[in-house]
């Protein structure tokens, strides 16, 4: 499908519309607009607008659905599948200015907000009530883009995902109308489930502007693990029995030898360089957590963990986990100049060694360099795989790479994404996970946006 381009006097009536400070066409926006955090194609939107209110994008989407513009939602552009490229072009809703908390209810643990806030900065206000947003995919994500993708993270095995902490939520529809969506309520039986539709759409079907989220209080405790292993199987057999045997953690990450050791050139950290599991649990008291670790220790020690270390400080706590969360950016800045396509596939977690397995034998049968972390507690694993970006073959090589592990999580019950979302990164694997399926998402595409203007190139091949 071909969208237009938007003309100049468009431009002229978004300023009108929105306020001249608040529209760029300026080299530099557009080219910060046309990349996100992935290696994908870069695109360029025609121009840039910056939202201050609800009203405001029902002006950008009325104007966008007159001409038939491509309309691309944009939040912290920290997405690694590239979904808020606008690889049609037209208008890019960048939403970093509203970014307003709008109402925290303590009693109710709840909170609303507008979509551009940061995930750590809503945690850094919420802490003061005694409260958090339990979805944490790292630090500098927005809850726009966490919506979008329907995000998880390190609390995901605990908490659930993005999706499962959402009650409500205000959306800007294809044309123009807005709808409210959930309500305050902790359960609810009425209509079509719209709201979790809306989630992990990737502004395909509606525009999210505000949201309702249903927040956690503080654990009261919590006791911080880390065990290293001789082998990742091991390590990846140690997760599987943690969660059969009912032992709830709060969080079970893995890294691999050469993650470790990325961190550990970045970092300068001394960290054991070995396959690392690192496990947090949080309960009511001490005496709970000691009753939990004897049994996480026995788990561990079963699968041949090497060292286990238990109840490291608050400041190497949050050390650990910054590290953690921080690996992508401390691999690409140990290796400037290449780039790195980041795997991210989720299967039953009985069968996560096995795909960590199969992986390995992937990349080594390409002569590719793979770098093991994720998400383990959930089955979520995440490859990066490291490439010259001026080198095809080489890039052939990781896409190859990173074909085999999809289709193989996906043939042994998983999916192509665990947390990512689908972008322009996964199209190529819709049809081979959702199957005739796929063509019902086209139906209620169609329906809600039957000019195709949101966030197009996006979750359906062939849009």
């Amino acid at each position: 499908m071909n969208y237009p381009r938007v003309t100049p006097e468009d431009v002229a009536r978004l300023r009108r519309a929105i306020g001249d400070k608040h529209v760029s066409t300026g080299e530099s926006n557009l080219g910060l607009h046309s990349k996100d955090e992935s290696y994908h194609q870069p695109h360029r939107p025609d121009v840039v607008v910056w939202p201050q209110t609800t009203e405001d994008v029902v002006a950008v989407v009325k104007i966008a659905a007159e001409k038939g513009y491509a309309v691309t939602p944009w939040c912290a552009g920290t997405s690694l599948e590239g979904n808020p490229i606008p690889v049609h072009g037209g208008i890019v809703l960048d939403f970093n200015e509203m970014a307003r908390i709008i109402e925290i209810r303590e009693k109710d643990l709840q909170v609303d907000v507008e979509v551009g806030i940061q995930y750590r900065e809503l945690n850094n206000q919420l802490r003061h009530y005694g409260l958090f947003f339990p979805p944490d995919p790292g630090a500098w994500a927005s809850l726009g883009g966490m919506i979008g993708n329907n995000a998880s993270g390190v609390r995901t095995v605990a908490y659930g995902a993005t999706r499962d902490c959402i009650l409500g939520m205000e959306v800007v529809m294809a044309d123009g109308a807005v709808i409210h969506l959930g309500s305050r309520a902790i359960k609810s039986s009425s209509g079509y489930d719209l709201l979790r539709l809306m989630v992990g759409s990737e502004g395909t079907l509606g525009i999210v502007t505000r949201a309702t989220l249903r927040l956690k209080g503080l654990p009261p405790e919590y006791l911080t693990v880390v065990a290293t292993f001789p082998a990742v199987h091991g390590a990846c057999a140690a997760v599987s029995d943690c969660i059969r045997y009912g032992l709830n953690p709060a969080a079970l990450e893995l890294m691999d030898d050469a993650v470790v050791a990325e961190i550990n050139r970045d970092q300068k950290m001394d960290l054991a360089e070995k396959p690392m599991l690192f496990l947090e649990f949080h309960n009511v008291n001490q005496s709970a957590l000691e009753s939990q670790y004897e049994m996480v220790e026995a788990v561990l020690q079963e699968h041949g963990a090497l060292h286990i270390e238990k109840g490291v400080g608050a400041d190497e706590r949050a050390r650990l986990w910054e590290v953690r969360h921080g690996a992508l950016e401390s691999i690409k800045r140990n290796h400037p100049g290449q780039s790195v396509l980041l795997v991210d596939t989720c299967v039953p977690i009985s069968c996560y060694a096995q795909m960590v397995d199969r992986a390995k034998e992937e990349v080594v049968g390409e002569g590719a360099t793979g770098f093991f972390w994720g998400h383990a507690g959930d089955g979520n694993l995440h490859l990066g795989l490291l490439f010259d970006p001026a080198d095809e073959e080489a890039k052939a090589a990781v896409q190859r790479v990173n074909r085999a592990v999809v289709e193989h999580s996906i043939g042994i019950g998983g999916t192509c994404t665990g947390e990512h979302g689908i972008g322009v990164g996964k199209l190529a694997f819709m049809e081979g996970e959702h199957g005739t399926a796929l063509e019902y998402m086209r139906r209620i595409k169609r329906a809600l946006d039957p000019q195709g203007i949101l966030n197009p190139g996006k979750m359906l091949p062939g849009q």
